[in-house]
């Protein structure tokens, strides 16, 4: 190569080198400009990711916190429909064993009304048999069974009960002493008199004067006037029953025990 051509080429490196050095030294500052800009940028975008990603936890937080509410009530839910089951299921049984028994007590009902009326009717056939004493006050009771079998506001226990209640008042008389004032009839006179029952042995009676004693004979069926040897021991026996005499054995009527054939 010619030394002019040489020099030539080497003057325009130098220039290109001289150019390319101007270039860069210009282009330092937008370059770090550029860089920081970036840098700025991925600050913001890593700020805002990890403000997404705390969005995102407190959420989480938030909705595992509403699951654990929801798991309890689920829990307290599940607990109490298996009670309302069993509450359920012991109803039912219990609505069985009621149904059953309703069952049986209408069978009952409809075999104890039949006996009830049975049974009045042999106390009233009783009572009209027996020795006649507080005829009134006997003849009431029996009445007083018959109206309250006939009422739907009385149960069936309570009818039973006073049907009972009567056979044992009834069956108290046999065993007791007592002393009463009443009217008595007799030979188409009624007079105000005193009786005096010995359990179901004897039934006597005194007038308020003393003047006459009498006793119902089982036998005849009918009033009888008495001999005058009985009028003290009646009335002693009188005064016991009001307990205004110490008890003490009496001489009473009463009539001796009819032979079987």
């Amino acid at each position: 190569m010619p030394k002019t051509h040489r020099l030539l080429v080497a003057a325009v490196s130098a220039g290109t080198l001289l150019l390319g050095a101007s270039g860069v030294a210009t282009s330092q500052p937008e370059a770090l400009q550029t860089s920081l800009q970036v840098e700025r940028q991925i600050s913001q975008a890593a700020r805002a990711s990890q403000e997404r990603v705390d969005n995102l936890a407190q959420e989480t937080r938030e909705m595992l916190s509403e699951y654990l509410d929801v798991r309890q009530q689920t829990d307290r839910l599940s607990i109490y429909n298996d009670q309302v089951e069993r509450l359920i299921r012991s109803q039912e049984e219990e609505k069985r064993s009621l149904e059953e028994q309703l069952e049986e007590v209408e069978v009952v009902e409809q075999e104890i009304y039949p006996l009830m009326i049975r049974m009045i009717e042999s106390l009233e056939r009783f009572v009209e048999l027996d020795v006649p004493f507080l005829p009134e006050e006997r003849a009431e009771r029996i009445e007083r069974l018959w109206s309250t079998l006939d009422r739907s506001d009385v149960t069936i226990s309570e009818k039973y009960r006073n049907v009972m209640e009567a056979y044992q008042t009834e069956a108290e008389y046999g065993r007791n002493m007592e002393a009463y004032r009443g009217n008595l009839e007799m030979n188409g006179q009624e007079r105000n008199v005193d009786f005096l029952r010995v359990g179901r042995l004897m039934l006597a009676y005194q007038t308020l004067d003393r003047e006459e004693t009498g006793f119902w004979n089982p036998v005849t069926r009918d009033w009888e006037r008495l001999p005058d040897r009985y009028r003290s021991p009646i009335n002693e026996g009188i005064r016991i029953a009001r307990q205004q005499a110490a008890v003490d054995i009496l001489q009473l009527p009463v009539p001796a025990p009819e032979r079987v054939q």
